[in-house]
């Protein structure tokens, strides 16, 4: 496993760590965002990160990885060919999370769930709740950047590659909407 120096190291390495006034994917306002998308821009930022995360997960028995769309999809990806298991995406369908394209799960099938960054875990929740309707096995959820400094409670392990204590408010308490700082939304949910 990276220690959180040497991934923050690369986070930064990758041009992922932004600051500025933004809005995450919860909801919640933030002076700093992880672009992860920037990791996957050049393997060798991915590649690290991606292999420790599958060194924590190697005992799972997970049979199959499944991400959100669009942030995970890679993650998913990569995360399924180091375990050497199948790799399976959700996307936003009317609001909510679906598999669609003929993506399927067996009764009982270990998945592990994975996600780029988590800060309350909502993306990662509605992904669990397809999979055990699916009557599949959860094993864990693995991400990237754990911004909740593992507050967040899945009902399964959460393991991650960077826990970052990073500052995220409700737009109603936000010292930068206060100061009047306009706010960019960077990622792929809608606001």
């Amino acid at each position: 496993m990276l220690t959180q120096d040497e991934a923050l190291g690369i986070m930064k390495g990758a041009g992922a760590l932004l600051q500025g006034h933004f809005l995450l994917a919860s909801g919640r306002h933030s002076s700093q965002y992880m672009q992860c998308a920037r990791l996957f821009e050049r393997p060798e930022y991915a590649e690290a990160l991606c292999a420790s995360l599958a060194e924590a997960f190697a005992s799972s028995g997970a049979r199959v990885t499944a991400g959100p769309a669009v942030g995970a999809v890679a993650l998913a990806y990569e995360l399924s060919r180091l375990l050497r298991c199948r790799n399976i995406f959700a996307e936003r369908r009317d609001g909510a999370f679906a598999f669609r394209r003929g993506f399927t799960l067996a009764e009982g099938e270990r998945v592990l769930v994975v996600e780029d960054v988590v800060t309350t875990g909502g993306s990662a929740r509605e992904v669990l709740r397809l999979c055990r309707e699916a009557g599949a096995e959860p094993v864990g959820v693995g991400c990237i950047v754990d911004r909740s400094g593992g507050l967040a409670d899945f009902g399964v392990p959460l393991k991650s590659v960077l826990t970052a204590d990073l500052p995220s408010w409700e737009s109603r308490d936000c010292p930068l909407c206060a100061r009047g700082l306009p706010c960019e939304k960077p990622g792929s949910s809608p606001p």
